[in-house]
């Protein structure tokens, strides 16, 4: 367990925004920020940071807390993993605990213990790399033969794991871990008769990191030149690693990435680590398999301008064209740079430097459409059908991009390129573009379709009541009575009396419907009896998702009213705080109706449905009691009910 005050540190040095950020592109919006949810797949920003409040929402998937709850939720990991991460970020001390015996092991969750077994096999072919003889001799030589330094070496945890078929079985078995998580990660083979063997043997190790630099698979390089063996052997999709979410590099790359405003993709693990070590950090790889929608949305979430950067291969840059079709898809600018026949970046940037290797790309790089165009017409001068097909793939690639305006200025410019009568070209582009529509939007309907399949159905008997229209009306003046209580409760309304205490005393014999708000209530009223005024911000702190992302959702103002409805207009509209009174007011009475009128409701129903003569009159009492709030109420309302 992780101390008290540890936790209250993490939670004083945690900024909202810094954490954020380094997950989510944020642009201001008045007093918030606002980026693409990390969520959802979302073209729409509706994710919002309030740096005042310290807290986030994301209204396209409901999520939303504080920095530690983020944490939690982009990463998917525990509540004391992500105080352990933040308090690594900021620098906080947290006492490491002992050497976990193997009960203690099992009782992890195993997501947990997939992340434990992969950090210790990221140490361990770094200590094979560093430390034994055939590490130094193999796996340090190569890298050095290949330029790289040492400051690289460690940035990017390379490392090496030796030609023995148990080495790192048996170091793990020695350290008391299960064999069980070490299969489960990926990292040994077991044999139908139970013979277990190492996945990785032989070869130089690349780490593949999440967004929050842990270990989640691995990629391996052979050095031998066996026929019989793969060139690169990569980890098995396991618990935590999905290899068409994530991109190589990505962790290392995404400050850059924001901080330029763009990124270069690759193909290699070597392509990346050598523009590092050349000063180009903007940068990540697709890790050898084909460009996902996952991987350019992750993409998308720090910069919308995308730079391939393709092999001096021409038939291997067009079998990869389809990726630029789809960043195009995703509504983000693509441009491409190749390089002279037989380089990669890796080669090239080691011939030339990073300053030279920086001019090629300004030099060279071209939007999709020229670089597309360019390199398919290549050798089509003398065959018109050819050259008419190439114009119809290039049309299919404009069809794509999901802005109007781009789209017709990239058909004015390929009108030019392709040397083909403007009027003709739009009216074959019309064709392709309905029938490319077409095709989308039946890929999204199969995907909800899919997600709607997989999604269990929670209907149940007991969920009925949310189906009445005096329950819903009922939750939503609970949560409206509670969102108050959440931002204005420590206001003082009168001489030694804040807001938090005059709605408490007027809400004490209402037992709340919804569960959260009957939680978040009673911690209030345990806290006052305790002399202790709560505020929201404590609330923030406990380790619970639903309340967290419900108190975000109170606390957070999605809209802002524009300073020229004052300034230009003259339009003044009152600031909620500044009625804060009558609005409590009439919030607490319609409360008080509602559940007046629901009690009203259930007793009518308990009465259907019991004999009992002592059960009978107990609820005819109840009836005439809440029948009486109901009419005194609306009297004060004036009949007139919201």
């Amino acid at each position: 367990m992780v101390k008290k005050e540890v936790i209250d540190k993490v939670f004083e040095a945690a900024d909202i925004v810094e954490v954020v950020s380094d997950f989510v592109q944020l642009r201001r919006a008045g007093q918030n920020l606002k980026g693409l949810s990390p969520f959802t797949t979302e073209k729409t920003p509706s994710f919002v940071v309030s740096p005042a409040k310290g807290i986030f929402k994301c209204f396209s998937s409901g999520k939303g807390g504080n920095a530690i709850t983020f944490i939690m939720e982009v990463e998917g990991i525990s509540y004391i993993e992500a105080i352990k991460f933040l308090a690594g970020k900021y620098g906080i001390a947290v006492e490491e605990e002992e050497q976990m015996s193997p009960e203690e092991l099992q009782q992890q969750t195993e997501r947990d213990s997939i992340f434990i077994v992969l950090n210790f096999a990221k140490n361990h072919f770094k200590k094979n790399l560093h430390e034994n003889q055939q590490g130094k001799m193999i796996g340090l030589s190569y890298f050095k033969e290949r330029g790289f330094t040492d400051e690289i070496i460690k940035s990017f945890d390379l490392g090496y794991s030796l030609d023995a078929w148990d080495d790192l079985k048996n170091a793990a078995e020695a350290k008391k871990y299960k064999l069980d998580y070490l299969e489960k990660a990926g990292l040994i083979t077991v044999k139908e008769g139970g013979k277990v063997y190492d996945r990785f043997r032989a070869r130089v190790m690349f780490p593949i990191h999440n967004l929050t630099g842990k270990v989640i698979a691995f990629g391996a390089r052979t050095l031998s030149n066996e026929k019989n063996q793969p060139k690169y052997l990569n980890s098995p999709e396991t618990e935590v690693y999905h290899k068409s979410n994530i991109l190589y590099g990505i962790f290392q790359a995404k400050n850059e990435i924001r901080k330029e405003e763009s990124c270069f993709l690759v193909e290699g693990y070597t392509d990346v680590i050598s523009l590092h070590q050349a000063g180009i950090k903007n940068v990540v790889a697709s890790s050898g398999t084909a460009l996902t929608v996952e991987q350019i949305r992750l993409i998308s979430r720090y910069t919308k301008n995308i730079t391939v950067l393709y092999d001096g291969d021409k038939a291997g840059i067009k079998a990869s064209m389809r990726g630029i079709d789809l960043i195009l898809q995703e509504g983000l600018n693509v441009s491409a740079v190749s390089f002279p026949e037989g380089e990669d970046p890796d080669s090239y940037v080691q011939k030339i430097g990073g300053d030279a290797f920086k001019r090629h790309i300004q030099e060279n790089q071209k939007d999709f459409l020229s670089f597309k165009t360019e390199l398919f017409l290549e050798g089509t001068e003398n065959d018109p059908i050819l050259r008419a097909e190439v114009s119809k793939q290039i049309l299919e690639s404009i069809a794509k991009i999901p802005d109007g305006i781009k789209r017709t200025i990239f058909l004015q410019q390929s009108s030019q390129l392709l040397n083909i009568n403007y009027d003709i070209l739009v009216q074959e582009y019309e064709k392709i573009f309905h029938r490319t529509r077409n095709e989308l939007e039946r890929q999204t309907t199969r995907q909800l379709s899919l997600q709607q399949n997989k999604t269990p159905n929670t209907t149940t008997t007991q969920s009925q009541p949310n189906q009445d229209k005096d329950f819903k009306q009922l939750i939503f003046q609970e949560e409206e009575i509670v969102r108050l209580l959440l931002n204005y409760g420590d206001i003082e309304i009168d001489e030694g009396v804040y807001f938090a205490m005059y709605v408490l005393k007027e809400i004490e014999e209402i037992n709340f419907e919804d569960e959260t708000c009957s939680e978040i209530v009673k911690a209030f009223q345990e806290a006052y009896g305790d002399g202790i005024l709560l505020s929201a911000n404590d609330l923030l702190k406990e380790n619970n998702k639903r309340l967290q992302s419900f108190i975000a959702k109170s606390l957070m103002e999605r809209h802002e009213i524009s300073k020229n409805w004052r300034e230009k207009h003259e339009i003044v509209v009152m600031n909620e705080q500044e009625a804060l009174g009558k609005i409590a007011y009439k919030v607490i009475l319609r409360l008080k109706w509602r559940n007046a009128r629901y009690q009203l409701k259930k007793i009518q129903k308990a009465l259907a449905s019991t004999q009992e003569i002592e059960e009978i009159t107990n609820l005819q009492q109840q009836f005439i009691k809440h029948k009486q709030i109901e009419m005194q109420i609306s009297k004060l309302l004036g009949n007139v009910i919201a």
